[in-house]
């Protein structure tokens, strides 16, 4: 030890016992504060929505996924709406296309053409800017629309709240948010 500078050598242990702690300490909150992050197989971000999931096609819904749920999770909310309607150029107001909520959070996907009658148990339907439950594609009459697709994970499970609109289901949700994911498609007739 005579040859060794022990002030440095002390330093250099408090050092690496830092960075384990610190190493240690910051993969613990990367496990509690996952992204929550929402994916389609059949479009990108920002990409296309192919013809099929629209009103010129199948007027079916496209396949959804999602990962990194909060770890309080006890619900998931699915809203699809267009903010360019009815003229990108002049949006006038916000079309809704589909309102899902309490998907059990052991849930991580929706496949393609999902029929009601197929939703996860326990999941509800509201209402679209249509006035019926499901999802109605997108039917822009004119210019190109940008689709969202918002994912909301809530530290509760919402009641029955028999078929409601966007604004009754947001107002049901508010307080509640505890992650949140976003997947926008684009289409153009």
């Amino acid at each position: 030890m005579n040859s060794i500078n022990q002030p440095a050598f002390i330093r250099l242990i408090a050092l690496v016992f830092s960075c384990v702690y610190m190493t240690a300490v910051l993969s613990a909150e990367g496990e509690q504060n996952m992204t929550l992050i929402l994916k389609s197989a059949d479009f990108n971000h920002q990409g296309e929505i192919p013809k099929i999931f629209t009103c010129d096609g199948d007027d079916s819904s496209p396949a959804l996924s999602w990962t990194g749920l909060p770890q309080n999770t006890k619900s998931l909310v699915l809203i699809v709406d267009d903010p360019d309607a009815p003229d990108p150029a002049k949006p006038k107001m916000t079309w809704v296309h589909w309102l899902l909520y309490n998907i059990p959070p052991t849930i991580t996907e929706l496949p393609k053409s999902v029929a009601a009658s197929a939703l996860p148990v326990g999941t509800l339907q509201g209402k679209n800017d249509w006035q019926r439950t499901g999802y109605g594609g997108p039917c822009p009459p004119i210019g190109r629309h940008r689709y969202f697709h918002k994912l909301y994970a809530l530290d509760i499970e919402l009641p029955d709240l028999h078929h409601p609109n966007k604004a009754q289901l947001e107002k049901a949700m508010a307080r509640h948010i505890i992650g949140q994911a976003e997947l926008i498609g684009t289409y153009q007739r």
